[in-house]
């Protein structure tokens, strides 16, 4: 599938020593856990990879560039903790079965995906159905949804490596290609800043990542509320996973990921802006 060139760059974050004061005078200095993945499960992992080093002084070492990227670096061996916010293909599953390592795994939160536009659009609720038609191109303008707004429509999603998108386009998109002229990004932040600097634009994000310069829709006229989420009621919906490698992962990632299924690990969760799953 022919995509449009990605504007943004990889979100890559590290949780530098430099901000954690005598790192080097604590016994565990220099244990350290890599996460890579799913931007959308960034925001969690990061409060709390702050919060494991306060009790644990074990450095958790956080990249955000993608479900997919994060699934491969867990194969290949250059992660300890996969993020994703989709699960793992068969055929990923099946690479990894060849190379003799046995994949878990963990669900960690609930996410909405929410379409976003500016603040000024007057529109407050799509269906799956408008979604679709608007990411096609069979709907170009927004008066053909909303009276009230003739103006051409932006289109901004999602690269295809993104987990995000697999599910957008699973659930919204039925496999249907999204038009040619969609403007993609490489983050859920990226889709943020985007649309709330064109109001013409559309994009959709992960719940967490909803904020007072964009403007969320009701999908199908449900609105997006962990209520609503928790309850299967909003339309496009999904977990939020950490994959570990059973066969190589080491104390400290295990340690890290029944954290994150700790009631204080999943407060973070909640506290971040998503459904904690326990």
């Amino acid at each position: 599938m022919k995509r449009a060139t990605i504007i943004s760059s990889c979100i890559i974050i590290t949780l530098a020593l430099a901000l954690i004061p005598n790192i080097s005078c604590s016994k565990e200095a220099g244990e350290k856990v890599v996460v890579k993945g799913s931007t959308t499960v960034l925001p969690i992992t990061q409060k709390a990879a702050e919060a494991f080093y306060e009790k644990s002084k074990i450095v958790i070492s956080l990249s955000g560039t993608g479900s997919g990227d994060g699934i491969k670096s867990l194969i290949d061996g250059s992660c300890d903790i996969a993020n994703s916010s989709r699960e793992m293909h068969q055929e990923e599953l099946a690479l990894a079965k060849r190379k003799g390592e046995i994949i878990k795994e963990v669900a960690i939160a609930f996410d909405m995906i929410v379409p976003i536009v500016h603040p000024s659009n007057p529109i407050k609720n799509l269906s799956l159905h408008q979604l679709k038609a608007i990411y096609e191109g069979s709907v170009k303008n927004w008066k053909d949804v909303c009276s009230d707004n003739d103006a051409t429509i932006v289109v901004i999603s999602r690269d295809s490596s993104s987990g995000t998108f697999e599910v957008w386009e699973s659930k919204v998109m039925k496999h249907v290609e999204v038009r040619k002229d969609a403007l993609l990004q490489a983050s859920n932040g990226a889709i943020v800043q985007t649309v709330s600097q064109n109001p013409k634009a559309i994009g959709y994000v992960g719940y967490g990542y909803l904020n007072d310069k964009v403007k969320p829709l009701y999908v199908n006229n449900v609105e997006p509320t962990i209520e609503n989420g928790k309850s299967g009621k909003y339309p496009i919906a999904r977990k939020l996973y950490m994959y570990v490698n059973e066969v190589k992962i080491k104390p400290a990632a295990q340690a890290f990921i029944d954290f994150m299924l700790s009631r204080e690990g999943q407060a973070i969760v909640k506290e971040a802006g998503f459904i904690p799953v326990r």
